[in-house]
């Protein structure tokens, strides 16, 4: 049972850190200058990234040892949703983080509608986060 309580409180710590991120973090961001604003948040997506990036493995990887060991299918669900952040990064956000990293070119406008694009792409990120954690909360209740 050990990686089932594992996987959950890194799921939840994983979904924290997101909503943290969209509902506190860059709301007060997008108080600062457009220039400013993606000097802020360049340092800060690399840390987010990496630290992101970790949970949602691991927490994986707890939530499928606990499946293999109890054959527990939501389990596995819940290790799954958590993991797919992986490959939305990757393949919808990815893109509008390179252009932001790529800002020098960048007019404020096309910033602000970035940044805005942005914290849009990263909510799905915190859904997922919440639909792992709500899977494994019923998966270590069953």
């Amino acid at each position: 049972m050990f990686a089932g309580q594992l996987a959950l409180v890194i799921s939840a710590m994983f979904t924290g850190a997101a909503f943290y991120i969209n509902f506190a973090e860059h709301p007060a961001r997008m108080g600062l200058p457009a220039k400013v604003a993606v000097c802020q948040w360049a340092p800060s997506y690399r840390r987010g990234f990496a630290m992101q990036a970790s949970l949602a493995v691991i927490g994986a990887l707890a939530a499928v040892a606990q499946w293999y060991h109890t054959g527990g299918v939501l389990w596995l669900a819940g290790g799954l949703i958590l993991l797919a952040n992986w490959p939305f990064t990757m393949l919808v956000i990815m893109p509008v983080n390179r252009r932001l990293l790529a800002w020098d070119d960048l007019a404020d406008g096309e910033i602000w509608q970035l940044l805005h694009a942005w914290n849009r792409l990263h909510t799905a990120r915190t859904g997922l986060g919440i639909a792992a954690t709500v899977t494994l909360l019923i998966a270590s209740m069953g």
